[in-house]
């Protein structure tokens, strides 16, 4: 375990690699959304979004934690989504939601920070309230373990919005999913929507599917069968060690990147 920890920490950040600088891209350059309905094209990792809407800086349950990065922008269903998870922590007395990045005003590739987030229809969402600015983490390094943060009550977080019906996928570090598998009792079908995946231990990413006014969506495949615990072997195992970094290292490399796009976001460029 040690030495999975060394070679690549399941508590880092995903983007914590040194990555070559990107020169900017057109797409972020916009500051509002196109004034169409919304329609999201093409895929996570290469698309774009027409008539995104903003989620505001504040709201009940929630707080954006990162306004000065302006990636609040996303298709209607995400922010409906994320205004109700905030409404249900409000009458759970739960802590409010702190809300990472969703996407850019007309999505696309964004210049740092993710390969995905690019069709209005992912966020990130922080597990608590930012200490000292910066999100907490709940994995404990050294015991390759969840920490003491990760409480009831912010597995109660993470299970409103796997339950959520808009929610396609909700990427988590590949230790609490673990965890969440040995100590949940019960009604165990949202489960399968938390996949294992480097860092996602200061937050968890959530995925919308293809919404039904979005024809040029490109879906991901289909979820297999069953709670996914069973397939946690390989993040765990020390003889596939070189298998995750080079993994990683596949991952790390689409960070920044700008790949090619759908005919249908040229558009959104030439519009003012």
């Amino acid at each position: 375990m040690l030495l999975l920890a060394a070679a690549w920490p399941l508590g880092a950040r995903a983007d914590a690699a040194p990555k070559p600088a990107t020169p900017p891209t057109p797409w972020a350059a916009f500051r509002t959304p196109t004034l169409h309905p919304p329609r999201a094209i093409g895929g996570y990792s290469a698309g774009c979004i027409e008539g995104a809407v903003a989620l505001p800086l504040t709201g009940d349950g929630f707080r954006v934690a990162k306004p000065e990065r302006h990636r609040v922008f996303g298709h209607p269903l995400l922010v409906g989504m994320i205004r109700d998870l905030g409404h249900k922590l409000v009458e759970l007395h739960l802590a409010p939601l702190s809300v990472g990045d969703l996407g850019q005003p007309r999505g696309g590739p964004a210049p740092t920070g993710h390969a995905s987030h690019q069709t209005g229809l992912d966020v990130d969402l922080w597990f608590l309230p930012p200490l000292k600015g910066e999100a907490q983490s709940m994995v404990d390094r050294a015991k390759m373990q969840p920490s003491e943060k990760f409480t009831a009550a912010v597995m109660r977080e993470l299970t409103l919005a796997a339950m959520d019906a808009r929610v396609e996928r909700i990427f988590v570090n590949p230790v609490l999913k673990r965890a969440l598998c040995e100590r949940v009792t019960g009604d165990r079908s949202w489960l399968h929507k938390l996949r294992p995946w480097w860092g996602h231990d200061d937050h968890f990413h959530v995925r919308l599917a293809c919404p039904p006014d979005s024809p040029a969506c490109t879906p991901q495949a289909p979820l297999p069968p069953g709670d996914g615990c069973g397939e946690l072997a390989w993040w765990f195992d020390e003889k596939a060690q070189a298998d995750r970094e080079k993994g990683h290292q596949t991952y790390a490399a689409k960070v920044g990147a700008a790949p090619p796009l759908p005919e249908g976001c040229k558009v959104l460029l030439d519009e003012k």
